[in-house]
């Protein structure tokens, strides 16, 4: 197998959410020593872009973007093992996710921390319908980068506005960068209620919040 052939067949494996597969294309790519970094960007990172991308157009569901997400994981740990240790990437950062109160819609919210996992966040998911005090308490206890939050609905929207708030009174406003998304969610709203950043689905989600981190 070329090194091309292996980077496609990388892809593949993660396309079709093989975790086996996916593992030892990463066993074969050590064994011929190619580089580790390069095999992860330009075989296995695609391919999750591309289920991104299948999620998004709706042929693609959430179960199997888990699954997806666990084969270039499980790809990526026996990639970055064969690495120096100044070579491993470090984590972007800790992320803490969820749906605001009264929303218990959560499919969009799910899709978004499996592929920032991928990514290299550390992701605290508190699920769906998250009092607010409890996105404050999380970012206070785990010293979270990023706060993002979902709302499908515009009666659940303006919590994304009275959480700005509660993280300027906890005196944390300035310390963690803030994300918003969610069907009703428009980049106006974004700027309006004073969020660093708005995402339209998943996959912008991670470019927004690898942005944010990275300064």
């Amino acid at each position: 197998m070329t090194e091309q052939e292996l980077l496609e067949a990388a892809a593949k494996a993660v396309v079709s959410a093989d975790e086996d597969e996916a593992k030892a294309i990463a066993t074969e790519a050590v064994k011929l020593g190619l580089d580790p970094l390069k095999v992860i960007n330009e075989g296995f990172t695609p391919g999750m872009r591309d289920v991104g991308d299948l999620f998004e157009r709706g042929t693609m569901f959430l179960p199997e973007v888990i699954l997806a997400s666990e084969a270039m994981v499980a790809a990526v740990a026996i990639l970055e093992a064969s690495l120096p240790e100044d070579q491993r990437e470090k984590k972007a950062g800790t992320a803490v996710i969820g749906t605001i109160e009264g929303d218990v819609h959560d499919i969009g919210k799910g899709i978004v921390a499996t592929l920032m996992r991928v990514y290299g966040f550390d992701v605290v998911d508190l699920g769906r319908d998250v009092p607010l005090d409890t996105f404050v308490e999380k970012v206070k206890e785990t010293g979270a980068a990023i706060v993002g939050t979902s709302a499908l609905m515009t009666t659940t929207m303006v919590g994304q506005k009275a959480l700005e708030k509660m993280l300027k009174e906890a005196g944390i406003r300035d310390q963690v960068k803030t994300m918003v998304g969610g069907a009703v969610v428009t980049q106006y709203w974004a700027d309006k209620i004073g969020a660093d950043a708005y995402a339209e689905n998943a996959q912008e989600a991670v470019q927004k919040a690898l942005e944010l981190v990275q300064g």
